[in-house]
């Protein structure tokens, strides 16, 4: 049985296909438009999916969509409706979107698949969400957390899930359930009062939430105070938001008015330089000045205040999830989910044993929720997949590599021996240089996790401005991520036990790194000590475990900077040909593309 899911029209269009219930292919659509959060119908990712498992849209048995169209559209016309006549100019762009494709979704599919109209499915927003981390997960059941900025009406939800499970003798253990028991509502939304602060520090909403999360560290969270005027939160983690503050229940440009700047101060300059005492404590950024230094230093801070009530709100959730369930399993997505400095102290400070999150957390990862809940719940089949990995997207052959270096005109050399061409891949990273590493199936989700990644020295601290400012062209501030062995963790951070964190494996937690190590470790070692880490085993990408574990061999240092194959603003790299124009573009030294070593003229 083949279900094809589907999301698509908000942000981060995506489609996954499962054959009899296990995964075989998985991608963002904006991996094949190279339009960085395509929201568009997926066209391309739905081609590849169906290319991926050999079969032609005929052969698809159902098609699942990540939410319920009618009822966000109902959302949308009583929201503008209430709020008219301010929300003209959003009733009349959502009228126009809504008319034109948002609520013709079954034809569209039924068109695109070639499906009759009782084999497309509508799965709920969030019951998406919850259903691409639970039946992802190893769990039979769990606490279930979805947090993000709006679905159809739900902005976050509580509950409990369970697994049915195939057992080795034919008998099925458990029951295929998820029951969301507690609710937040439009326009109450801790995804849209991040975004709020995202849009106010000058950055993109739901693009840039983590530029936020990294600008956190360089602040204080001194107007935590302040922050809580927007929002009146729980113990058990429900919350509402004072909307005296906000505009973008009626908005088509601001998330927020003139009350929230009031409050925090004129929003930050687009595109402006961001530099503190905390950044350079020698004040020796080349622009230099004492007022802009202070004037980052008040966005630093709000930043930091925005950052910890999060925070705070999301450990509220969980412990209430626990409390209510009894579970000692945690599941969770959502985009909310993304937040890896939350999910840390959700791992540390909560009573569960176990947390898995969705890679794919945002709305991409509807489409894999929305599949997962047509076959498990809705067609009570049982499990027998667990999504160890996240390389599901399309891999370029051999032939199809050397065809775009040779039309780039790159000098090159095929190796086959692995170990004499990972041997130089160790050589150059040993002696500052940067290499790009394209090999294998893409990712799934927002991470580069070793098969679309740029590797540098880990033990240099200026690797983090060379990779920064001369290969991905961005902020300063931002952070990079350490991948070590998952052997190695507990050396270089608080991680008792590695193995079961599956967040770990993922890029998404950050956690302490020991002071005894953090010097060796200085180019990912974040402000305040901690690191966003990635785990590897030999088993999910052996010659990317291999490259980590030979660095360790010279070194003594078994990690490496890992960031994504991409230039700023751009999606991370798909084809040969993306990554042989980025590797031209930026100062990558070398690239390694399946058995080539490419290098620069």
């Amino acid at each position: 049985m083949f279900i094809l899911g589907v999301s698509c029209y908000y942000h981060d269009s995506a489609a996954v296909l499962l054959k009899d219930g296990q995964l075989v292919a998985a991608a963002e659509e904006e991996r094949f438009t190279r339009i960085k959060h395509d929201n568009g119908y997926p066209a391309q990712a739905i081609e590849f999916c169906l290319r991926q498992a050999g079969i032609t849209s005929h052969e698809v048995d159902y098609v699942v969509f990540y939410e319920k169209p009618l009822v966000k559209f109902e959302r949308i016309l009583m929201t503008t409706l209430g709020a008219f006549p301010r929300s003209y100019p959003v009733f009349r762009e959502s009228m126009i979107a809504w008319f034109n494709e948002k609520l013709w979704v079954k034809a569209k599919l039924r068109t695109s698949v070639d499906i009759p109209p009782d084999r497309v499915l509508f799965v709920e927003h969030h019951l998406s969400h919850a259903a691409s981390a639970l039946y992802a997960s190893p769990f039979e059941d769990a606490a279930v957390v979805t947090v993000d900025g709006v679905g159809e009406w739900t902005t976050a939800t509580i509950g409990r899930g369970t697994a049915a499970w195939a057992q080795p003798d034919g008998s099925i253990k458990g029951e295929n359930k998820i029951e969301l028991t507690h609710e937040a509502r439009f326009p109450h939304s801790i995804g849209l009062l991040y975004s709020a602060f995202t849009a106010w520090l000058a950055f993109q909403v739901n693009e840039g939430e983590y530029k936020v999360m990294g600008m956190a560290p360089y602040g204080s969270p001194r107007y935590i105070d302040r922050v809580h005027k927007l929002i009146d939160i729980g113990d058990d983690g429900s919350f509402r938001l004072n909307m005296d503050y906000f505009s973008f229940h009626y908005s088509t440009h601001s998330t927020y008015n003139q009350k929230f700047v009031d409050l925090f101060g004129e929003p930050r300059k687009k595109e402006s330089e961001f530099y503190t005492t905390t950044t350079h404590p020698r004040k020796d950024h080349p622009q230099w000045s004492d007022a802009i230094a202070a004037e980052n230093q008040h966005y630093a801070d709000v930043a930091s205040s925005i950052q910890v009530v999060t925070e705070e709100l999301m450990l509220k959730m969980a412990r209430h999830a626990h409390a209510v369930t009894g579970s000692k399993n945690l599941v969770m997505a959502g985009g909310v989910a993304l937040n890896s400095v939350a999910n840390g102290r959700i791992i540390k400070e909560t009573p569960f044993e176990n947390v898995y999150i969705q890679p794919a957390a945002g709305d991409s990862g509807g489409a894999l929720g929305a599949a997962l809940y047509a076959y498990h719940v809705l067609l009570n089949k049982p499990r027998e997949f667990v999504m160890e990995h996240a390389y599901w997207g399309q891999e370029y052959s051999i032939d199809e590599m050397k065809t775009a270096l040779d039309e780039k005109g790159f000098p090159y050399e095929r190796i086959e021996d692995d170990e004499k061409l990972l041997d130089q891949v160790v050589d150059r990273l040993t002696h500052s240089k940067v290499v790009s590493w394209f090999r294998g199936r893409f990712e799934w989700g927002p991470r580069a996790l070793g098969h679309r990644s740029i590797l540098a020295d880990p033990r240099r601290v200026e690797m983090k401005e060379v990779v920064n400012t001369k290969i991905k062209f961005r902020e300063p501030f931002r952070p990079f991520a350490p991948v070590i062995l998952e052997e190695r963790t507990q050396e270089y951070f608080d991680m008792p036990s590695p193995e079961k964190y599956y967040p770990a494996r993922y890029m998404l937690l950050v956690t302490n790194i020991p002071e005894a190590k953090r010097d060796d470790i200085q180019a990912v070692c974040h402000v305040g000590g901690t690191g966003r880490l990635q785990t590897i085993r030999r088993e999910w990408n052996p010659a990317y475990y291999r490259v980590v574990e030979k660095f360790g061999e010279a070194t003594g240092v078994p990690v490496l900077l890992n960031t994504s194959y991409n230039l700023r603003g751009e999606p991370i790299v798909t084809t040969p040909q993306n990554a042989l124009n980025t590797f031209a573009k930026s100062d990558i030294d070398a690239l390694v593309m399946g058995p080539y070593l490419v290098k620069k003229k």
